[in-house]
């Protein structure tokens, strides 16, 4: 009996390494987010793979853009100004994006303030090539137990997906939710902080 505690203790060294070794662009609340980034971090290839074409947008504007302007033209990827060009990795390479996905308390019922997040995150995900896939990786802070975490992480990966297939059209053969539980939580962070209680997304 004394061996499961043991290899439990191992099992979440592992898993914690794992997420220590990412490199992750963490989105809070309230902050915009950019569809070409999302592009370019969720298009990346392999280490070694050859560099992928994704779509990216023009705007005809070359000043500054508000986000209310890039948002709106980035959900308009079939148009005039959408073309195939490389888009530009990120500086220091980051294997995956996460958001603050807000939900009811104890649910997987998204709240309507995480709404504007996921929506650009979609424009991201349509810039991509349509072969490119994306994992939804729900994430529990540790309060709870492991089963409960895991069951809620799941639901609510699977909520995500639900919602961008429904609302924004996704092809849902492009993604795959799955529930992470407690076990990645962000490096440097407290175990039982809010930042750990998030929605994650990386493309394969």
């Amino acid at each position: 009996m004394a061996r499961q505690p043991l290899l439990a203790t191992l099992l979440l060294s592992l898993l914690s390494a794992t997420a220590a070794a990412q490199d992750v662009r963490q989105y809070r609340n309230g902050d915009t987010v950019d569809p070409r980034e999302v592009a370019a971090i969720l298009g990346q290839p392999a280490a070694g793979a050859p560099a992928m074409k994704m779509r990216s947008i023009r705007l005809l504007d070359d000043g500054a853009t508000q986000p209310q302007q890039l948002a709106a033209a980035a959900q308009a990827t079939v148009g005039a100004q959408a073309d195939y060009a490389s888009v530009p990795a990120p500086a220091a390479r980051v294997d995956s994006l996460s958001l603050p996905v807000q939900f009811a308390f104890d649910s997987a019922d998204i709240l309507p303030s995480a709404r504007q997040q996921l929506d650009a995150l979609a424009a991201g995900i349509r810039l991509l090539p349509d072969t490119k896939s994306v994992v939804i990786q729900g994430h529990t802070d540790a309060s709870g137990s492991d089963q409960y975490n895991e069951q809620l992480s799941q639901r609510r990966a699977f909520a995500v997906k639900r919602y961008l297939v429904v609302a924004q059209g996704i092809d849902p053969s492009r993604l795959r939710a799955v529930g992470m539980g407690e076990y990645q939580p962000l490096r440097g962070s407290d175990p039982y902080g809010a930042e750990n209680r998030r929605v994650q997304f990386r493309g394969e």
